[in-house]
């Protein structure tokens, strides 16, 4: 069985997503990494929030947040906690599948973010967290018809060696047919041994193709810095894995002072909340960053104190910024730190928590929803930028520094 310490606590998991979505997991629905989800760390939680009733519930002392027979108000649309542990409990004693069961259960629920993992999916998500992972160096999402299309390939990745690149359709795995399988359920097959051959069947312009890879152990840079001319530094977040938080700190102190920077969040599916928070303290004094809601109770989020407020600051945003992504694209905005630009971002802002059940499976079940510091939700209409960009989103936020007094 799996150890509660080791479960995060509350989770924004984006999975499934279509291909407009641009970058899929963590969940994410990632087959490179995912970290994308949005999740409480519970050894940092705490230490996110200034609030005592948020820091009680990320550190894991909420009383319903350990307890699956806790009696809670339940949202439409989120599956029962208490049917899905029964639905389980009664497939394992009957030797069937515990996971298969829960899934079903949570799919009839029409809870659109809930999903279950078995404990080495799980295993392989923990490992995500911290910026690495085995497998191939793939992200897909799921397109019309229950299609898996490759949205990005790693670079130098086994798969980008072996010429696979965004928009081939994944077919198969070691002969087994990925489309109509959830996400998850992909990255699972993806995922094994370092070493270990895979052969992938893919559709490519009408043509099939088969190609037989090696998986390696990947890690990612969430966080990378450069220069721009006239001093402005530009900040990449490719996802909030641990330590991100104090690099995007790190970044702002190392920028040339009174310089401005830009915040790049897009293609971010999200990650820890506490890393987000984290990073979003870099350009705030403390205050609000987020509230949220479990089971009907109000928590909320706060910014440490000390941050950077006057340095000139843009955020850059698109349809792949999702959930703990927009938390903090939606706080800097909100707070009048940051000039949002690009296009509206994903809308993920929906809280999953962790139940254990009794195979050892792990059931993520939506039980509320976040908001920014205005009390805008977040889940389904995203954050609309404050400059419209498609094309050229670096070039009009340069000008946008520019009449904030930064430039050459």
């Amino acid at each position: 069985m799996l150890g509660l310490p080791s479960v995060p606590a509350f989770c924004l998991r984006p999975r499934d997503l279509r291909r407009g979505a641009v970058l899929t997991l963590v969940f994410l629905a990632s087959v490179a990494t995912a970290a994308g989800t949005g999740c409480w760390d519970r050894g940092g939680a705490a230490a996110a929030s200034a609030s005592s009733s948020a820091s009680s519930s990320a550190s894991g002392s909420d009383p319903a947040a350990g307890d699956p027979s806790a009696q809670e108000p339940r949202t439409p649309g989120t599956a029962d906690r208490e049917a899905v542990a029964r639905a389980a409990a009664e497939a394992v004693a009957e030797g069937k599948s515990g996971k298969k069961a829960a899934q079903e259960v949570v799919s009839r629920s029409g809870d659109r973010w809930g999903t279950v993992y078995d404990q080495g999916e799980y295993a392989a998500f923990a490992e995500d967290l911290d910026g690495s992972w085995t497998g191939v160096g793939l992200w897909t999402g799921r397109g019309p018809g229950g299609r898996i299309d490759v949205d990005k390939v790693q670079p130098d990745s086994p798969a980008a060696r072996a010429g696979l690149r965004a928009g081939d359709r994944l077919l198969s795995v070691d002969g087994q047919t990925v489309t109509g399988l959830a996400v998850p359920d992909v990255i699972a097959l993806l995922r094994g041994v370092a070493g270990t051959p895979v052969v992938l069947k893919l559709s490519r312009d009408g043509a099939d193709l088969t190609e037989t890879v090696r998986r390696e152990h990947l890690r990612t840079e969430a966080v990378t810095v450069r220069q721009l001319p006239g001093g402005i530094t530009v900040i990449k977040v490719a996802s909030f894995t641990r330590g991100s938080g104090e690099q995007v700190k790190a970044a702002v102190r190392a920028a040339p002072p009174g310089a401005g920077v830009m915040l790049d969040l897009r293609g971010n599916p999200g990650g820890l909340v506490t890393e987000a928070v984290a990073a979003a303290s870099a350009f705030l004094d403390g205050g609000l960053v987020a509230t949220y809601d479990v089971r009907g109770s109000e928590r909320a989020l706060h910014a440490a104190p000390g941050g950077d407020t006057a340095r000139p600051l843009v955020a850059l945003v698109d349809g792949g910024t999702m959930s703990a992504a927009e938390l903090v694209a939606g706080a800097l905005q909100d707070r009048g730190r940051a000039v949002a630009v690009g296009t509206r971002t994903f809308g993920k802002g929906s809280v999953q928590m962790p139940t254990e059940l009794p195979d050892g499976s792990v059931a993520e079940l939506t039980v509320g929803t976040y908001r920014t510091p205005a009390g805008r939700s977040l889940d389904g209409g995203g954050i609309t930028p404050d400059l419209a960009a498609g094309d050229g989103v670096e070039e009009r936020a340069v000008q946008v520094l520019g009449g904030l007094g930064v430039g050459p």
